[in-house]
Order: structure tokens, then C-alpha cells, then sequence
């Protein structure tokens, strides 16, 4: 099995995430690192070595916490889990955030539960009319690339 084999927002904002290039040429990773709002999370998935597979043919949903969530972490976690020694958690956090194949918003609030790539089981539920899986807030959705969906969230999901 390989590595990397939510959802309406009722905010009146929405992050201006989207593949820019017609045709949706634009892949996860790509996507990311053009919004700018992910910066944490792209050196997460360079140090965790997952780049060519988030750019592989997916198709993967992914519930990218923003640079702000990252930062909500206790201090040091993210520069520990960014350290050689711990490649392998960092794998695990980052593969928490994946879910195989391509769920848009409108199917998300359907589910109560969606197993990661990283094998274990996210919490999907609606609160006060908002989506939240674990314990993160979905604050954007359905933001599309070639080979799947992000769902933009508020706080960094940690495997049980």
C-alpha cells in the first residue's frame, strides 16, 4: 500500500485557494504552496518526503491545516516533528490529514467517520450548521486540483 493511497463553510470568508491554471494542471502540493496559507505544511510534506506522491494520480482529499493551526501547536512540536529522528511521526501526522479518493463538501456531511491513509479513523461531524473532523474546524472546502480536493481546517489533526 502506498504512503497517500469535510464539507461546506458557512464563513462569509473563504481563503482564495484554487488551481490557478485552466484545465486544473494544478495538484495538491502546487495548489498549496500557490496559496501561501500553507507554508508550514509544504516543508512538512518536503521533510516527510511526500511530495511525489501528493502529486501523484491520486485521486486524495486532504484536510490542509493553514500555517495559523500549525502555529496553535505547543511550542517546539513542529520543529521536533520536522527533525530527521522523527520522519516517521511526522509520516504519521501528515498521512492523518489524507483521505484516499476524492470527497467533496456535499458527501463529508454525510459521513460520521472517514479512515485515513494513515489507517486510523477521523470524527466527521456538523456543528451549529459547521463541519468539524477531530478537532479541527473545516473553514474552506472543495478547493480542487488535478488529482483531488482540499479542505482547508484550523487546527492540526494528531493521530490517536
Amino acid at each position: 500500500m502506498s504512503l497517500v493511497t469535510a464539507l461546506f463553510a458557512l464563513f462569509a470568508f473563504v481563503l482564495p485557494v484554487q488551481a490557478h491554471n485552466h484545465g486544473m494542471k494544478a495538484d495538491i502540493v502546487d495548489v498549496a504552496v500557490e496559496n501561501g496559507s500553507f507554508n508550514t505544511l509544504v516543508a512538512a510534506v518536503k521533510a516527510a518526503g511526500l511530495v511525489d506522491t501528493l502529486k501523484g494520480d491520486g485521486p486524495f482529499t486532504v484536510f490542509a491545516p493553514t500555517d495559523d493551526a500549525f502555529a496553535k501547536l505547543p511550542e517546539g512540536t513542529v520543529e521536533s516533528l520536522l527533525m530527521p529522528e522523527n520522519k516517521e511521526k511526522l509520516i504519521a501526522v501528515l498521512t492523518y490529514h489524507v483521505v484516499a479518493g476524492k470527497v467533496m463538501a456535499a458527501d463529508v456531511v454525510k459521513l460520521d467517520k472517514a479512515t485515513t491513509v494513515q489507517g486510523q479513523a477521523i470524527t466527521v461531524k456538523v456543528v451549529d450548521g459547521k463541519v468539524v473532523v477531530d478537532n479541527a474546524n473545516v473553514v474552506a472546502t472543495d478547493v480542487k486540483a488535478s488529482n483531488g480536493v482540499i479542505h482547508v481546517i484550523d487546527n492540526v489533526m494528531l493521530p490517536k
